[in-house]
């Protein structure tokens, strides 16, 4: 059998078949178990329509199930020669199955079947994801409650501005989380469309039953359209890359704080020597490379929307081959982000907080606003006591005032935590 699924009797250029090839056989094992998904599905439904016969069928699960085993053993592999996983897939069944292997291909194109394979992976990817920021989500939570009494000054501008909280800081990165998750959901409802059975774009003059193979593989509903079915390959792609960039945005402006707020100048928070790194040549150094490599790498993240629309954006409908390359590009940025989430799961539990932040003197005028909203509570117009206390300030005589009096929902005395919880798990619901 030839070792290409489109080969006739014309032996393909070496470097042309090289580069065509490109990585792509670096990122098809990961879609190997996902391509078995979907040819039984497709298998079954052929038979259901009548163009296998039962004992096909019969021969093509059982060398579907074969194969799946050694993709769940490690032992499956992509012979030197064969093009991609799908045909090394064909060409495995074909050795097992006979004369049935052969036929499996009724039906649908490598395109199609690729695109398939693609959007269930992207479906578990980002399942997967989601149940990493949610551990992440209550690591925040938990952290924000433990230390919600830690007061800490609040900046805008890189100046100290008002009194906040380590509950008040945490608590924002969990919400975060929340807007982040509407988008993986989103994500996750794009790619949970089936796209089997629209074959190159143009569907088939077989019988297919589609609906059949959308409840067979697992997919919520279908993409109808065989034209647009194909247009999907690099939008779904496109999705799942704007959702990984927003929890790699949190993630970023997260470490960027910790970098901050680790540093000599600032001593607000500190982590266990082993969470950090040292310096070849200064004794005294602890570095926080954790999270500079977790703020560098989700930086890069977010950059994979903008380079899949660079990729994409000018191509007409139809499958081109272009779209092979949106693997090199969103695979790796979906591990990088998975690794983001654990090390963070890891280490945020071990941090610690310095409770005696504003006992220095020159936070002092972070109490500014609070003894302004005080004088205005008491009668004194707010223009008025603005000034007033800006000529306290001036001259020296600033007080702060005894106590903070923050009432409202999301603020430092109401963090409204268990708002943000149902928010989330609401969103949560969503990708169950």
């Amino acid at each position: 059998m030839s070792k290409k699924l489109w080969q006739k009797d014309i032996e393909v250029n070496k470097l042309i078949e090289t580069f065509t090839v490109g990585k792509d056989t670096e990122f098809d094992m990961l879609l190997a178990e996902h391509d078995i998904v979907a040819s039984r599905a497709h298998a079954r439904m052929l038979e259901k329509v009548r163009l296998l016969t039962k004992e096909d069928l019969k021969k093509l699960l059982a060398g579907l199930d074969a194969i799946e085993k050694q993709i769940k053993k490690g032992s499956f592999k992509i012979e030197n020669g064969v093009e991609d996983v799908h045909s090394q897939i064909e060409l495995q069944l074909t050795r097992i199955a006979g004369e049935a292997g052969k036929k499996i291909h009724m039906g649908r194109s490598r395109n199609d079947q690729v695109l398939t394979a693609v959007k269930l992976y992207l479906k578990n990817e980002l399942k997967s994801i989601s149940k990493q920021v949610e551990e992440v989500f209550g690591v925040f939570i938990k952290q924000s409650e433990q230390h919600k009494n830690v007061l800490l000054p609040g900046y805008t501008h890189f100046q100290i501005a008002m009194p906040s909280s380590f509950g008040l800081w945490l608590g924002a990165y969990a919400e975060s989380l929340c807007d982040d998750m509407e988008l993986v959901v989103a994500a996750y409802h794009i790619c949970n469309k089936n796209p089997l059975g629209s074959a190159a774009g143009y569907g088939s003059s077989f019988p297919l039953d589609r609906g059949f193979t959308t409840k067979a593989i697992g997919f919520e509903q279908l993409n109808v359209n065989s034209i647009y079915a194909q247009m999907t390959r690099g939008k779904s792609e496109k999705a799942a890359a704007v959702a990984l960039a927003s929890v790699a945005n949190t993630l970023s402006k997260f470490s960027y704080d910790v970098c901050l707020y680790l540093s000599q100048n600032f001593g607000f928070i500190s982590f266990p020597e082993e969470l950090t790194t040292g310096s070849s040549i200064m004794p005294h150094k602890k570095n926080p490379d954790v999270f500079e490599l977790v703020r560098g790498k989700c930086n890069v993240i977010q950059g994979v929307p903008n380079q899949l629309t660079l990729l994409t954006n000018n191509l007409p409908s139809g499958y081109h081959r272009d779209m092979q390359l949106t693997k090199e590009v969103l695979f790796p940025a979906i591990q990088q982000l998975k690794d983001c989430l654990n090390i963070l799961a890891f280490t945020l539990p071990q941090m610690k907080v310095n409770s005696n932040i504003l006992d220095d003197a020159k936070y002092v005028h972070l109490y500014s606003v609070d003894a302004l909203n005080e004088l205005v509570k008491n009668g004194i117009s707010f223009r008025d006591a603005y000034k007033k206390i800006g000529m306290d300030i001036k001259q020296g005589k600033f007080k702060k005032p005894a106590q903070l009096k923050h009432t409202h929902i999301g603020s430092i005395n109401n963090l409204g935590t268990e708002l943000i919880k149902k928010q989330f798990h609401k969103v949560m619901k969503g990708i169950s």
